[in-house]
């Protein structure tokens, strides 16, 4: 079985206070790129992105990495992500710390893991 990571970018860059704020879409350009070359478990990721962050990584597949573009909510876009990888059959982790989002992708079998969790990961 596939295992597929979901990250909600926002919840992710907004866990280091490294002045991410003043250029949300290079933040988001320097976590793609950490999960391009990181050993994480799960042998696909998606990134999800929204708002500014969307101008720092355009849509689509890298390698093992998949860049989805929220088109409202970044949250809808997340669940939207875990729904589909369990629906495919995935296993599904998502990294996040907004608790409402863990209650609604743990309805599609999603286990939870926290940004700290994959920061360690990317080293």
């Amino acid at each position: 079985m596939t295992t597929v990571l979901v990250v909600d970018g926002a919840n992710v860059v907004g866990a280091r206070p490294d002045g991410w704020w003043k250029d949300r879409a290079g933040a988001a350009r320097r976590l793609h790129e950490s999960l391009l070359v990181a050993d994480v478990p799960q042998e696909q990721v998606v990134l999800v992105l929204e708002g500014a962050a969307k101008g720092g990584v355009r849509p689509g597949r890298d390698g093992h990495v998949r860049t989805r573009h929220a088109k409202g909510n970044g949250d809808d876009e997340i669940v939207a992500a875990a729904q589909d990888a369990s629906e495919a059959g995935h296993r599904v982790y998502v990294v996040t710390a907004d608790r409402i989002l863990m209650g609604r992708v743990e309805r599609y079998g999603a286990t939870v893991l926290t940004p700290t969790w994959l920061l360690a990961e990317l080293g």
